[in-house]
């Protein structure tokens, strides 16, 4: 069964800006193999952090040193008029998945709402572009988006919560799970089940997470739901961020561990690994 994380970051410069991160200057695709080799992970999509400004790049040369081991969610500055042009063949660039971005902050969040970037989703639903986001206040919007543009594939981080942007714990990080569970309704909204150890007070198997994990699947089902850790802000090991998934929660079946432990992420991202 290929293991597939749906989100990881490396960078070769630079202290994380986000302090949940691993406070370290770099964390190398060769550091990554390592970890992934020994955590039984077979291939992960890399996230390029804003706070090393060529993390991009040495994503992109991930790509070529480990074929099939690594693709890439990458990102345009959405303030800057040349980047729309962009879109049409963002997917054209080896490794290259679709877009991905955070709206927990202002001017973002704020664009979000009024529409200043409804171009962004026009033109990623026109060119076939998944777009991956942080976005816990804005699920409502998110709503607005998936209904007008069916066809564009959007996927919601970390459960739909603020990742390593809060310090909350257990049910106090999770109040917006209702919001979160009344996307799955729209057919192109998927759900990263990224990061859940991090959003628990307890130790492994990080079990309060449990029933919010069952109340996605039960919403989504197994074809929307991707795993993946965020490894760099994780509280535990690779390995035991994959068997929570595979030893942990027995209501998930063998077939439901394989889609969603990396066919589904597949699918989803276009990510043909073989090629």
């Amino acid at each position: 069964m290929p293991i597939v994380d749906a989100q990881i970051h490396t960078w070769g410069t630079g202290l994380p800006s986000n302090l949940s991160h691993w406070q370290i200057t770099q964390f190398t695709p060769e550091q990554a193999i390592a970890l992934m080799d020994a955590g039984g992970v077979d291939a992960a999509v890399i996230h390029p952090p804003g706070w090393d400004p060529n993390s991009t790049e040495m994503a992109f040369k991930a790509v070529r040193d480990y074929p099939g081991r690594f693709a890439i969610m990458g990102s345009l500055p959405l303030d800057d008029p040349e980047s729309r042009a962009r879109i049409a063949t963002w997917r054209e660039q080896p490794g290259m998945l679709g877009l991905r971005y955070a709206f927990l902050h202002e001017p973002m969040r704020q664009w979000l709402a009024d529409g200043t970037i409804d171009w962004l989703w026009a033109d990623a639903e026109k060119a076939g572009v998944p777009i991956a986001m942080l976005a816990t206040d804005s699920l409502a919007d998110v709503a607005r988006i998936a209904q007008r543009h069916p066809a564009l594939r959007l996927t919601i981080d970390h459960l739909g919560g603020r990742g390593g942007f809060t310090t909350l714990k257990d049910a106090a990080a999770m109040v917006h799970i209702p919001e979160l569970l009344a996307l799955a309704k729209f057919p192109n909204v998927a759900v990263k089940a990224t990061g859940a150890p991090g959003y628990s007070s307890q130790g492994y198997p990080f079990a309060s997470m449990h029933p919010y994990l069952r109340s996605i699947y039960d919403a989504f089902g197994p074809t929307r739901m991707f795993w993946g850790t965020d490894i760099s802000k994780m509280p535990c090991s690779w390995r035991q961020c994959v068997t929570m998934f595979t030893d942990e929660l027995p209501w998930l079946s063998s077939q439901d561990k394989q889609l969603i432990l990396g066919d589904a992420l597949c699918a989803w991202w276009g990510w043909n690994r073989t090629a």
